[in-house]
C-alpha cells in the first residue's frame, strides 16, 4: 500500500490497471519474506493467475541481506546440540547465497575434511510465516462466505496450497526427504552412472538446518566448460539429463520441478548432478498419460490426438469442439518453435568469471580465470508466457487444467531450451536413446 501511495503522490494520477502489478510486486519485496515467497508462488502458477501478474512476478527478487554470521553460528549450534568445533573443521563465515527463508554456508567436514554446504533457516522466518499465511488463509476463506462467488474460483484451496508449499520451505527436512527419494530411485532405476545429488547428513541436520555434499561442476548451458572438464560427449550429458528427469516424472516419489540450468551441473566424470530440491512436482499416472500423448503428438503434428489428450488432461463440463481446439493448437505451437534460443558469450562466475576448472555448486561461486563460452538465456517470461497461452486456449474451449501441469510443461520448455544448444539436431521425442516410463514401468520412445 505504501508504495502505490508514493507512486500517487509522486506521479499526481492514480495508477492504471496495467501500473497495478508492477506496484504490486515492488510492494511484495518491501513487505519482505512472506509476500516475496507469495509472489513467486503466483509466477510459478501461470494456470492460476492473471497473465499479466505472472509474467510481472518471474521479477519477483528473493534476495536479502545475510544474516550475521554469529547468528547463524548460534542457530547451528542449538540444532546440532553441540560445538561447531566437535563437527566441522571450518565453515566461511560469508555466506554462499542469501535468501528471504534461508542462506547457504560452505563448510569442511571435521576429520573427514570433506566439503559441505550448510544451509540455515534465518531466525523468526517460521514464525513470520505462520502468522501471515494462517491471516492469509483465513481471510480467503471469509471472503468466500462474504461472497459465494468466489468460491468458484478456489480461492481458498489455492491460499492452503500456497500456505503448505510454503511451511514445506522453512522445514528442512522437507527438502532433505526430497534429496533422498531422488537418491533412492537413481539407485532403484540404475542411473547413479549417469547422475547424482547431494549426499544428505542427517545427523548435522534438522527442520532448520540441512547440510549436505557439495557438488562440484558447470552449470548444463555450458558447452565450452563441458568440453574443457569431462571427455563425456555432452549430447550423451544431455541424454542422461533427460532421461533421469523423465523417468522420476514417474519412478520417483517427487519429480526436480525447478530445472533451470543453475540447478543441473555437469560434474567431472560425466554426471549429472540435480541439486536444490525445494520445488518438487507431482503426478497421477493419468496424467502423465495425458503428457505422454500430447508429447507423441507433436512428433506427428497430430493436433487433433494433442486436443484429445489436453482434453483428457483438463477438467471440463462441456463437450469440446476437438476440431476447433486443434484448429487453435497448430496455431499456437507454431509459436514453440519460433523462441529464440539466444546464445550468449560470457564469462561465468562472480565479475572476474570462472575457469573451466573452477566449478559452481549449489550456491557457490568459482574463482580463478576467465573463462568465456557459450551458454543459453533461457527467459522465464518467454517461457511462462507460451504456458499462460496453451492455458488460455484450452480455456476458451472450457478446460481447466490441474495445477502441475503448468509447473511440467514450464521444465519440458527448459529441456528444449538445453536441445538447442547442446545438440541442435537432436529430435528428442523421435530419438531412441530418449526414454519415457510409461505407468506401468514399460519403457518405451516415442
Amino acid at each position: 500500500m505504501l508504495e502505490i501511495l508514493q507512486e500517487v503522490s509522486a506521479r499526481g494520477t492514480l495508477p492504471t490497471p496495467s501500473d497495478l502489478p508492477a506496484l504490486l510486486r515492488r510492494t511484495f519485496e518491501k513487505l519482505g519474506t512472506t509476500y516475496i515467497k507469495l509472489g513467486q508462488f503466483i509466477a510459478s502458477r501461470p494456470t492460476l493467475f492473471p497473465e499479466e501478474y505472472v509474467l510481472e512476478f518471474q521479477k519477483c527478487l528473493d534476495q536479502a541481506s545475510p544474516v550475521p554470521y554469529e547468528t547463524i553460528r548460534d542457530i547451528i549450534r542449538a540444532e546440532l546440540g553441540r560445538p561447531l568445533e566437535d563437527v566441522f573443521e571450518s565453515i566461511d563465515p560469508v555466506p554462499l547465497a542469501s535468501a528471504s527463508v534461508a542462506q547457504v554456508h560452505a563448510a569442511v567436514l571435521k576429520g573427514s575434511g570433506l566439503n559441505v554446504v550448510v544451509k540455515v533457516v534465518k531466525p523468526g522466518v517460521d514464525d513470520v510465516l505462520q502468522v501471515d499465511l494462517n491471516f492469509l488463509y483465513v481471510s480467503a476463506r471469509l471472503l468466500e462466505l462474504l461472497a459465494p462467488e468466489l468460491a468458484r474460483t478456489s480461492l481458498g484451496s489455492i491460499v492452503a496450497d500456497l500456505r503448505s508449499s510454503m511451511l514445506e520451505e522453512v522445514d528442512l527436512t522437507k527438502e532433505a526427504q526430497h534429496i533422498r527419494e531422488f537418491d533412492a530411485y537413481l539407485e532403484t532405476s540404475g542411473l547413479r552412472s549417469q547422475a547424482t545429488c547431494p549426499v544428505v547428513y542427517p545427523e548435522l541436520s534438522s527442520q532448520r538446518v540441512l547440510a549436505m555434499e557439495r557438488l562440484y561442476g558447470v552449470p548444463l548451458t555450458d558447452l565450452t566448460a563441458i568440453e574443457s572438464i569431462t571427455d563425456v560427449d555432452p549430447e550423451l550429458v544431455l541424454i542422461a539429463a533427460l532421461n533421469t528427469w523423465f523417468g522420476s516424472v514417474v519412478g520417483a516419489a517427487t519429480f526436480h520441478a525447478d530445472v533451470h540450468a543453475g540447478n543441473l551441473l555437469v560434474l567431472r566424470d560425466g554426471r549429472v548432478g540435480f541439486i536444490d530440491f525445494g520445488i518438487v512436482g507431482k503426478l497421477s499416472p493419468g496424467t502423465w498419460g495425458a503428457v505422454q500423448a500430447l508429447l507423441g503428438s507433436t512428433v506427428t503434428g497430430d493436433y487433433t490426438t494433442m486436443a484429445r489428450a489436453l482434453s483428457t488432461l483438463g477438467a471440463t463440463k462441456t463437450q469440446v469442439d476437438l476440431d476447433a481446439f486443434a484448429a487453435d493448437l497448430r496455431d499456437l505451437f507454431t509459436q514453440v518453435e519460433q523462441l529464440d534460443t539466444e546464445l550468449i558469450v560470457t564469462a561465468s562466475g562472480g565479475g572476474q568469471g570462472r575457469s573451466p576448472s573452477s566449478s559452481s555448486s549449489s550456491s557457490s561461486s568459482g574463482g580463478g580465470g576467465v573463462a568465456v563460452g557459450a551458454t543459453l538465456s533461457v527467459d522465464d517470461a518467454q517461457l511462462n508466457r507460451l504456458i499462460l497461452d496453451i492455458t488460455r486456449v484450452g480455456e476458451v474451449h472450457g478446460l481447466k487444467f490441474p495445477r502441475e501441469f503448468g509447473l511440467l510443461l514450464k521444465q519440458l520448455l527448459y529441456f528444449d531450451r538445453y536441445v538447442r544448444i547442446l545438440a541442435p539436431e537432436m529430435q528428442v521425442l523421435s530419438d531412441q536413446r530418449i526414454q519415457l516410463i510409461r505407468d506401468d514401468d514399460d519403457s518405451f520412445s516415442l
